[in-house]
């Protein structure tokens, strides 16, 4: 963060200062838990429903902060009080951003691949310069402008994935945070029970390149019609990527090895090159590909790209994690979190995985479907069955129209079963896993990774792949 007196912050958030000297420098960073505080900071105080910062402010001072930004005004400790202290962490968010005109800021959006394409992007942009990227999903409107509270003058590259829950989120992030360079990646139907629809959820999403300045870059995915449409939202340069021939930059060639990892020709304006990423599933290519278009209008050669793809790492975890036990099992930790989509994506991994074993696939239930939660289920268990998986434990009665969607296709030659919870799929699996078995594991935030642990630790682990 730049350094900002407290008068100087106290306007940038509307605040009043209270026992404060306005003379004082905060030279970040800025902390709402206050056991990271660290001298020259400021604490941001939260009205939570089981804490309250504001009781922790004290302390917060004692560790080193300048002052508290909070609501009400807590006795000894200097303050500037706002009316909503997460608003005002959003105002002082945007005014630090626009006092560094040499940030570049690029934004991610999309119903699945947010976080992993924003670790891709970051990593590829880290080699142009210094970059400031959230860990995690960390992409509401308290992980916005906390991360964007990192960039400090030497930064140039603020890599942030933009997430919604219903429109006007997206365009409210981006008043935070004003993107130069929008990436946009699919419209599918995560959260749809809170948006109503695709076409819904594409307005949101849209959201991102309607903020763009007429200097600024959408990039779009051709292979995606709902997005591509989006290049008639915006008054920026659109470049395109994805495997259509119209797209600026694409994959031709696609293989994948049998670990599932993808190899490619990249096809810029620039020309061809060859790349062989490190990460599993058919579905990077298209996340690479949107890194790459970044990277590429950012100035990275098309040789230096093509290396620096080959070496994109995991950077989050339970994303398409795989490691090897040393029982010969195979394992994919994908448990972080479930769509339709992205089961679909994690699915067609584990199938094109497939070894000497038999391929398993432990699913949990998908939540926020709202009207269309049956339906995302069937589907789900109904492509597990058509891909040709093996066995098919199904955790969670709410989860079971994935079953019901499995044993609906006639010629699946396949098993499945309901379990309670996560506890009994583990016992499944270790009275049945043998070598040469893959198993993926993947729900939403049901605990299903609980699943994926006990596989790690009952061999004592493995190495990720």
């Amino acid at each position: 963060m730049i350094a900002l007196t407290l008068a100087e912050l106290a306007t940038a958030v509307d605040g009043r200062l209270v026992g404060a000297d306005p003379t004082a420098r905060v030279r970040g960073p800025v902390e709402f838990d206050s056991r990271k505080v660290r001298p020259g900071g400021l604490f941001v105080a939260f009205d939570g429903e089981k804490v309250d910062g504001h009781d922790y402010a004290a302390r917060a001072v004692a560790g080193g902060a300048v002052a508290v930004l909070g609501t009400r005004e807590v006795p000894g400790v200097p303050m500037v009080l706002v009316a909503d202290a997460l608003a005002a962490m959003g105002r002082l968010a945007r005014a630090v951003v626009d006092r560094l005109p040499g940030l570049t800021v690029i934004g991610i959006t999309g119903s699945s691949g947010k976080t992993t394409t924003k670790d891709l992007i970051a990593q590829l942009t880290v080699r142009l310069g210094p970059t400031v990227a959230p860990p995690g999903s960390f992409n509401n409107e308290l992980g916005h402008p906390y991360t964007a509270l990192q960039a400090g003058p030497e930064t140039r590259f603020l890599v942030l994935e933009k997430g919604a829950r219903g429109l006007g989120h997206v365009r409210y992030l981006c008043d935070v945070v004003p993107p130069r360079i929008s990436v946009v990646l699919n419209v599918g139907v995560a959260h749809i029970g809170e948006f109503g629809s695709r076409e819904t959820i594409a307005l949101a999403k849209g959201e991102l390149v309607e903020a763009l300045p007429v200097d600024g870059l959408a990039v779009l995915n051709a292979d995606d019609p709902l997005v591509a449409a989006m290049a008639d939202r915006t008054r920026a340069r659109v470049v395109r990527y994805g495997e259509a021939v119209d797209a600026d930059v694409r994959a031709t060639d696609v293989t994948l090895d049998e670990r599932g990892r993808p190899s490619y020709t990249l096809v810029t304006p620039e020309g061809s090159v060859p790349v062989r990423l490190g990460l599993t599933g058919r579905h990077q290519v298209s996340n690479s590909l949107a890194a790459a278009a970044v990277a590429r209008e950012l100035g990275m050669p098309l040789t230096d790209l093509a290396e620096a793809l080959g070496g994109l790492g995991l950077v989050s975890t339970r994303r398409m994690d795989v490691f090897d036990r040393p029982d010969g099992v195979t394992v994919i930790d994908d448990s972080y979190n479930a769509n339709p989509a992205s089961m679909a994506v994690a699915l067609r991994a584990l199938a094109g995985m497939r070894r000497d074993g038999r391929t398993i696939a432990v699913l949990g239930y998908m939540a926020e479907l709202g009207p269309f939660e049956v339906d995302g289920h069937r589907e789900v268990g109904r492509l597990a069955a058509e891909l040709g998986v093996d066995r098919l434990l199904v955790v969670d009665a709410a989860a079971a129209p994935i079953q019901a969607g499995a044993t609906a296709v006639g010629n699946w030659g396949g098993e499945s079963v309901l379990l309670t919870d996560q506890a009994a799929a583990v016992e499944v699996l270790r009275s049945e896993l043998r070598p040469g078995d893959v198993v993926l594991v993947k729900g939403s935030r049901y605990r299903t990774w609980e699943v994926a642990d006990a596989l790690r630790v009952d061999t004592g682990g493995g190495d990720a792949a």
